[in-house]
């Protein structure tokens, strides 16, 4: 499989009541199979950029191709892009209703795009899902409050696998997990990716998860990508002032090291 699965064009918005963008002028694409990740500080616009490429915002200017579909060219477009494209949100204690159980969470997707309806098929479906990430069908009747933060991340991560989706954005979607359920949901990341050959674009803060699961990234700053490449590229070789001081803000163990980094910087 081969060509673009996303390609974002020029998308910029700026909020009521602020003057600068959030977005400024942001161009990417992420290559069918794929993982592209985006980093940078908290406010640089990474979540925003997220919920325009999603279609949870609308943009001030610049369009979204999701294989080929426009999201601003209509119900249809927009319906055929969320066959392809599905979002992990940050927080899963949010982003999953509580009055909800696990077999309506997950099996949701299904019934909004008429992929199944009986109550069976969707609990059959909602099992399969729940396996593939880890988790068993008896938890089909619980609410996911009886559930651990990692558990829950799972849950959300089965719903939006529910429509067979080729592209996931992903938006911060371990960074309220602790360190150990960090690296356990990641290498599911890396299952899935194996296994569906699913595209990402995961956004992080975190530079050594985005090093860890992304083949490219990309950095923002106060709206704008200011580098993009290839992982190595990028971590071993920055361009930008901007990346070098985010990478020389990772705390190492080796004092020497940090002094190096400092010094990269400083030049």
């Amino acid at each position: 499989m081969t060509g673009d699965l996303l390609v974002v064009q020029g998308l910029t918005k700026t909020f009521r009541g602020r003057s600068a963008p959030a977005v400024d002028d942001v161009s990417f694409t992420v290559p069918a199979g794929a993982c592209l990740g985006l980093v940078g500080e908290s406010g640089s616009g990474k979540s925003t950029t997220a919920r325009l490429v999603n279609g949870l915002l609308q943009p001030d200017a610049g369009r979204v191709l999701v294989d080929g579909h426009d999201l601003a060219g209509g119900r249809d477009q927009v319906r055929g892009a969320r066959r392809v494209m599905q979002m992990v949100f940050q927080d899963p204690y949010s982003s999953l209703d509580p009055r909800m159980t696990v077999a309506q969470l997950v099996g949701e997707p299904l019934v909004v795009h008429r992929v199944a309806r009986s109550r069976a098929k969707l609990r059959a479906a909602a099992a399969e899902l729940l396996e593939t990430v880890g988790m068993g069908g008896t938890d089909l009747d619980r609410h996911p409050q009886s559930f651990s933060g990692g558990q829950r991340q799972r849950i959300a991560i089965a719903r939006a696998l529910a429509v067979r989706p080729r592209l996931l954005v992903c938006d911060e979607p371990v960074s309220s997990l602790d360190v150990s359920v960090q690296a356990q949901v990641l290498n599911l990341f890396n299952e899935l990716r194996g296994r569906f050959g699913l595209s990402l674009l995961f956004i992080a803060h975190d530079l050594a998860v985005v090093r860890y699961l992304c083949e490219r990234v990309a950095v923002m700053e106060q709206g704008r990508i200011v580098e993009i490449g290839d992982r190595d590229q990028v971590y071993e070789h920055p361009q930008h002032p901007y990346t070098r001081s985010l990478l020389a803000a990772v705390p190492v163990p080796d004092p020497a090291v940090a002094r190096e980094r400092l010094r990269a910087v400083a030049t």
